[in-house]
């Protein structure tokens, strides 16, 4: 159990996305955040929303503005922020922080952060920060432009942790750095509630990768995924790789036994007829929600070792280099037994750590602190 009780508490999250029209991994993370905390606390939520006159409870909407990039550079120029966590500072948020009575504040990613910190009733001392996945290393793939962008994130997320009453995030390493520095940053791990377990011994030779690929490093898994698929699948007979999330308009991918899905309204059946799971990604972020997906469910996964990070520790999932990764998706697609074994194993880790409340009592450790 939880080391303390702590007050019953008005909690208030900052989001950048409304999650009643969202989709993704951070808003899946979000949702498990939510209910952890309405075990102990009051709970409600202000988000930039593309709909802001949609009525909820507990939900306040701010109109999300249209992206310009003159208006954000400009204003980067001014302030001497990154982009990103420029173009988050949006008046509307402010207001509508400016106008809540809730006893702590959360900001969900560090650059929803400063909003908070420009209303005028701010106290750090109500701030905390859900870290969630930094912009920076999309940005360090951008050339020598998005190096210097990059510098600018890391130092802008800094600032708001030494700033923040509590930081918390999902990479063990990374809370750790900042607890050398002094700050006070909680690794959360988190698992899924457990799901019914897919039939793994009764799929057929099947591969999924799940992932928005508006999003650069999804596309550019995407890219290695398909790269690597005549090798993977030479010799199957059925093999199949399904491609799911939402995607930039254009032809769809034309490859012997790989089907584009698109954006599904439910993953669910979907995973549930599929061998393994794959995440060949050179950034982590929401991918590894998907991979707790995978292992709520009972799913093996073929990830690299940015699409697992600290869930590896959690999990006991082995991630495997470029080297390795057609040779692993070769394995599971031949064997429909082992697959299963590893799916069965993975299934029970996970339920065992849902179970233990180890990442539930982090969070209300932290939201306590």
């Amino acid at each position: 159990m939880s080391g303390g009780s702590g007050a019953r508490r008005r909690i208030v999250f900052l989001l950048g996305k409304d999650p009643a029209l969202a989709r993704g991994g951070d808003v899946t993370i979000f949702g498990l955040l939510r209910r952890i905390a309405e075990e102990r606390h009051e709970t409600s939520s202000i988000c930039l929303s593309e709909e802001p006159d949609r009525r909820d409870a507990g939900v306040v909407r701010v109109a999300k503005p249209p992206v310009s990039l003159a208006r954000v550079a400009a204003g980067a120029l001014r302030s001497g922020r990154s982009l990103v966590h420029e173009r988050f500072d949006v008046d509307g948020l402010v207001a509508a922080v400016e106008a809540t009575d809730a006893d702590r504040v959360v900001a969900v990613h560090s650059y929803l952060a400063e909003p908070y910190l420009r209303a005028a009733n701010a106290d750090p001392a109500r701030l905390l920060v859900s870290t969630e996945v930094s912009e920076a290393p999309v940005w360090r793939s951008r050339g020598l432009a998005g190096r210097l962008e990059a510098r600018r994130i890391d130092r802008d997320e800094l600032r708001i942790a030494r700033q923040a009453r509590a930081i918390a995030g999902y990479d063990a390493a990374e809370m750790a750095e900042r607890r050398a520095l002094g700050i006070d940053a909680r690794w959360l791990p988190l698992t899924l509630p457990p799901q019914p377990p897919a039939d793994v011994a009764g799929s057929p030779p099947r591969l999924v990768l799940l992932g928005n690929r508006h999003w650069p490093p999804n596309a550019r898994a995407v890219d290695r995924m398909l790269a690597w698929w005549p090798a993977i699948a030479r010799g199957i007979p059925g093999a199949e790789l399904w491609l799911v999330g939402p995607r930039p308009d254009g032809p769809r991918v034309a490859l012997p036994g790989v089907v584009d899905r698109g954006e599904v309204a439910d993953v669910a059946p979907l995973l549930a007829s599929c061998r393994a799971m794959v995440a060949p990604v050179a950034v982590g972020g929401g991918v590894r929600v998907k991979v707790l997906e995978a292992a709520a469910r009972g799913l093996p996964v073929v990830t690299s070792p940015a699409g697992v990070g600290s869930v590896e520790q959690l999990l006991g999932l082995a991630p495997v280099d470029d080297d390795r990764f057609v040779e692993r998706c070769r394995a599971l697609l031949q064997d429909a037994g082992a697959a299963a074994a590893e799916g069965r194993r993975v299934h029970a880790v996970n339920a065992d750590l849902w179970t233990s409340r180890r990442g539930r009592d982090a969070v209300l450790d932290w939201l306590d602190a």
